[in-house]
């Protein structure tokens, strides 16, 4: 089967470096601190915004990853705000570019500058197909998602500066990067002549932050109920919808300490206790997460809520549980009669609302592929894009596909490929890929990486509520209307500071 590339036709300018650029230093600064969970995120964003600024550099010639050597030129650099960032140009460059937005949060207090070329590897797909790639390590670690949106943003605008305008640009994001790349497309991608040509979206968390992280909400209550450790009964107690207190000194590997005392979720099951297995069973059952991911997604309630709670939103709790009864367990009334409830901060829920929530106003074309076995970013996100879109009458530039993959972190390069190309052939030529067409047009893909085609053309996802249990009133999407979102932007101090 032969496999077009678009024309090469119509750029302005070549794929070096402008003049006055070509002799800034590369920023890959190796004794800045990486991202951990290990220990409470700082807020001093200000003071290492303005120490970034004074370290900012333009792009400088790096060495590119190993599958990319002799393919392309890559270039790393510091943007002004002190996010890192890196850029590949292939040697076969087809003219357009591929913006990616990376997944997380990271909680390191800087721009983690492993974070891009980290991910410029991950991704050479798309520089092999023929894409240049630019990715931002954002200026700094946790949550903010218009944050990071700029950052992804201000990449774009510098690339154009230094390499030229592509002829056609798209953004990609996976899993945090997913509601990145979609608030992307919503803030920055509107209109027939904005910047972005089309959307692709892999195994996004698509839900938004006012409702996308409930069944973690879920489960930090609900494991709090069985095991009485995240606090113990003789440590400082504190609101479960904190996550953690803002000085604890708790580690990843003390709170998998606390899983396995509790669960025995590391232990095969001939070696735990009776009591673990049910703890295990009990938690597994009423929050319907996976038992693989388990301690991830407690990592998430623990460390990133903290974030969320302390860093960004000033002590203010934008989850709540009231009005939900869990189910599944050994002893349901007992549960629901002894599980911490709590409600949200109006104040709170707006501002994250505001940040991470999408409108479904989309004006471009997006293509979506999600893993249907997906353990951290369920399948069900999808739902919750879909009908936003549609509550917002724009589900026609929408169109979703799916693997029957089971990992969440990465996807077959040949999907990659494939949806890369059809979504730059949705945006030429208007013919809008379909689920069979995505699945009859892979194996082309597959000849050259090999890696397969899983594509299942006839699943379509339950609707979010038929995964994680809604709130009273929670059912309708977008959680944030366009109208909704344009009277917040009025409000000084709205959303979370970058």
């Amino acid at each position: 089967m032969d496999r077009t590339r678009p024309s090469t036709s119509g750029i302005r300018n070549g794929p070096g470096l402008s003049r006055r650029r070509r002799t800034a230093v590369a920023a890959g600064v190796a004794g800045i601190l990486l991202a951990t969970l290990s220990g409470p995120a700082s807020t001093a964003t200000a003071t290492a915004s303005a120490s970034a600024s004074a370290t900012a550099s333009g792009p400088a010639a790096v060495a590119c990853p190993a599958n990319l050597v002799g393919k392309a030129t890559c270039h790393t650099g510091r943007s002004a705000d002190g996010a890192y960032y890196a850029i590949a140009v292939p040697k076969n460059w087809n003219r357009s570019l591929v913006v990616h937005a990376h997944g997380g949060p990271d909680l390191g207090t800087e721009s983690d500058p492993d974070r891009s070329t980290g991910d410029l590897e991950r991704w050479s797909v798309m520089v092999e197909e023929g894409y240049a790639w630019a990715g931002s390590s954002y200026r700094r670690g946790g949550y903010g998602t218009r944050m990071a949106a700029a950052d992804t943003e201000n990449l774009r605008r510098l690339f154009v500066e230094e390499f030229g305008t592509p002829k056609r640009t798209y953004v990609h994001g996976q899993s945090w990067g997913g509601d990145v790349a979609a608030k992307v497309v919503e803030t920055y991608g509107a209109g027939k002549h904005g910047p972005y040509d089309g959307a692709l979206l892999t195994n996004g968390v698509l839900g938004g932050g006012s409702r996308g992280y409930d069944y973690r909400v879920d489960l930090r209550v609900v494991y709090q109920y069985y095991c009485g450790n995240h606090p113990r009964p003789t440590e400082p107690q504190y609101p479960l919808w904190e996550g953690l207190r803002a000085t604890s000194a708790m580690t990843s590997a003390g709170l998998g300490a606390r899983l396995q005392e509790c669960t025995g979720s590391e232990s095969s099951p001939q070696e735990r206790t009776a009591v673990q297995q049910r703890n295990l069973d009990d938690i597994l059952a009423v929050t319907g997460v996976p038992e693989r991911t388990l301690e991830s997604h407690l990592r998430f309630a623990t460390f990133t809520f903290r974030d969320i709670v302390h860093n960004r939103l000033g002590g203010r709790n934008p989850f709540s549980n009231q009005g939900v009864r869990y189910s599944g367990s050994h002893d349901d009334k007992a549960l629901n009669a002894g599980v911490e409830r709590f409600s949200a901060d109006p104040t709170a829920v707006r501002d994250l609302s505001y940040d991470s929530d999408l409108t479904g106003k989309v004006d471009i074309p997006v293509l979506t592929l999600h893993a249907i076995d997906d353990p951290t970013a369920f399948v069900e996100h999808e739902s919750a894009y879909r009908d936003s879109l549609r509550g917002a009458g724009r589900e026609r530039n929408l169109v979703q596909s799916f693997s029957r993959e089971s990992e969440h972190s990465g996807l077959s390069d040949s999907e990659y490929a494939n949806s890369i190309s059809a979504l730059d052939t949705w945006v030429r030529t208007g013919r809008k890929p379909t689920p069979k067409s995505l699945a009859a047009s892979c194996p082309a893909f597959d000849a050259d990486y090999g890696t397969g085609c899983f594509y299942d053309p006839d699943f379509h996802p339950g609707a979010y509520a038929s995964k994680v249990t809604p709130r009273p009133g929670g059912l309708r999407w977008p959680a944030m209307t366009s109208a909704q979102e344009k009277s917040w932007s009025r409000i000084n101090g709205v959303g979370i500071a970058p």
